[in-house]
């Protein structure tokens, strides 16, 4: 099973180049990094672990800098989103973003995206609430006409569009490896099966239950089984866990690091090196 890991980045924490050179090092296969533009002083949406926001939510480093760096130093360490939220962001320059990312890693990177839990964070950035999953799917069959290998138009339903252009860098791969991130359910599935290769379930709780509905949503969809790729994320792990994810047929696992600093972190790690 390949250990990745994710952590909240900021400014307090340990660095990108640190953390990755250190992963690498140690034989951990992937950093996933999750995403936050700003957090609204004045918000009535819940946090939805309960109790008070953590304050490394409104210090997040921005994602895609964060890899860049963490890809300079590194030649074989994953790289990913977990997640990129994917309704907040121009299509055309995200696009541009992850192709750059992926390219000039040499095609490690994950894009991990999801629809996001603040809406106050979102309003700032003009998403209607109820329409931000449909937008999301827009915005990513737009990303994908603008990494095919030929100039390709797109034209939304919601005013989500693109001439036929040219645009380079290409992901390595053609387009980076998909997954959403969110609780089981059908529209997640949908989505799933219709533009993604596979699941980001955070916390990876209920996968007994949820995993055998989508595997057969997937073939249902004509998918090929093996080509589904699930996840498990920001996990805190235990040999009975990770082994229970083994038998589901995971081969995968992002494990959680708390937001410290560099002599915190690395402590985790010795003592996540078991899992190796």
């Amino acid at each position: 099973m390949r250990i990745a890991t994710t952590i909240f980045l900021t400014d307090e924490t340990i660095t990108p180049v640190r953390l990755a050179r250190e992963l690498e090092q140690r034989g951990f296969a992937g950093l996933y990094l999750p995403e936050h533009t700003h957090i609204p002083v004045e918000r009535t949406t819940p946090y939805p672990a309960g109790g008070e926001l953590p304050a490394e939510y409104g210090r997040t480093l921005d994602p895609f800098v964060a890899l860049g760096q963490a890809a300079a130093v590194t030649e074989r360490l994953g790289l990913g989103t977990g997640i990129t939220l994917i309704a907040q962001h121009d299509p055309i320059v995200l696009a541009k973003q992850i192709a750059t990312l992926d390219h000039l890693s040499g095609g490690r990177f994950t894009l991990g995206v999801g629809f996001g839990w603040n809406v106050e964070e979102a309003a700032d950035h003009g998403v209607d609430w109820g329409t931000r999953r449909a937008l999301g799917r827009e915005r990513m069959r737009l990303m994908r006409a603008l990494w095919a290998p030929a100039p390709t138009a797109y034209e939304g339903k919601s005013g989500v569009s693109v001439r036929a252009s040219h645009a380079y860098p290409k992901p390595a791969g053609g387009a980076p490896r998909t997954l959403i991130g969110g609780a089981a359910g059908p529209t997640l599935f949908t989505h799933i099966t219709e533009y993604a290769d596979g699941w980001l379930p955070i916390g990876g709780r209920g996968l007994t239950e949820s995993l055998p509905v989508l595997r057969s949503r997937w073939e249902e969809a004509g998918r090929d089984p093996a080509a589904l790729h699930v996840v498990p994320y920001a996990v805190l792990p235990s040999p009975g866990k990770l082994a229970h994810y083994a038998e589901l047929g995971i081969d995968e696992v992002v494990l959680q690091l708390p937001p410290a600093d560099e002599t915190s972190v690395l402590r985790i790690l010795d003592e996540y090196g078991q899992y190796l």
